[in-house]
C-alpha cells in the first residue's frame, strides 16, 4: 500500500444550472490517468446516464463535461486525498474529504446522490455532518458490482430524473438499494 496520500486530480464539474450532485468515492487509476471521472471502459456510469437522459453516450472528456452541464448534473467525489492501493475502494485510508461549499453555494442543488456503498459511507462520515444534507444512495456502476446488470442499474439510477425535471421534488434519503 502506498504510504503517500494521493491528491484528487480532477476538478468538480458544475455550473449555476446544476440541480443534482453525484459523488463517487475517489477516481480509479484509469480515471486519474485519463484526467476525468469514470474512465475505466467497463464502468457503466456514462452508459447508464446516457440511457436515462436518452442521449448518445459521450466519449471524450469534453463531450462528458458538456453532457453533464447540459443535463444539469454536477459531478465530483467525496474524497480530496487518501492513501489507497490501485483503485480498490476497500483499501482507502487516511481520508480527507472534499469541501462541497463551492458547488452548494453556486448551484441550486436539489439532491445529492452517491455512487455505491463506499461513497455513501464516506459521505455520511465526512460530508453530511459538515453540510447537514442527506444523500441518496445508488448502486455502484463499477464493473466490480456484477450483481447489477445494465437494465437494473438504469432503472435504479432513474431516481435522478425527478430532481432534474421538477423543482418541488424533495429527496427521500431513507430509500436505499438492496
Amino acid at each position: 500500500m502506498s504510504s503517500d496520500p494521493i491528491l484528487h486530480p480532477i476538478p468538480p464539474v458544475f455550473d449555476a444550472r446544476s440541480r443534482i450532485l453525484i459523488l463517487g468515492s475517489f477516481p480509479s487509476v484509469r480515471s486519474r490517468e485519463e484526467g476525468f471521472f469514470y474512465g475505466h471502459p467497463r464502468n457503466r456510469f456514462w452508459t447508464v446516464l446516457a440511457r436515462i437522459m436518452e442521449e448518445p453516450e459521450p466519449a471524450s472528456v469534453e463531450e462528458k463535461k458538456a453532457f453533464l452541464l447540459r443535463n444539469r448534473i454536477a459531478l465530483w467525489d467525496v474524497i480530496r486525498s487518501c492513501t489507497l492501493t490501485g483503485s480498490s475502494d476497500s483499501s482507502i485510508r487516511d481520508v480527507l474529504p472534499n469541501d462541497l461549499s463551492e458547488i452548494l453555494s453556486a448551484a441550486d442543488i436539489r439532491a445529492v446522490f452517491v455512487n455505491g456503498r463506499t461513497a455513501e459511507k464516506l459521505y455520511q462520515t465526512w460530508i453530511a455532518p459538515a453540510t447537514g444534507i442527506d444523500c441518496v444512495p445508488l448502486p455502484s456502476t463499477s464493473p466490480a458490482n456484477a450483481a447489477w446488470n445494465l437494465d437494473r442499474l438504469t432503472e435504479s439510477w432513474s431516481a435522478i430524473l425527478p430532481f432534474l425535471q421538477d423543482p418541488r421534488i424533495v429527496p427521500d434519503s431513507r430509500k436505499s438499494f438492496p
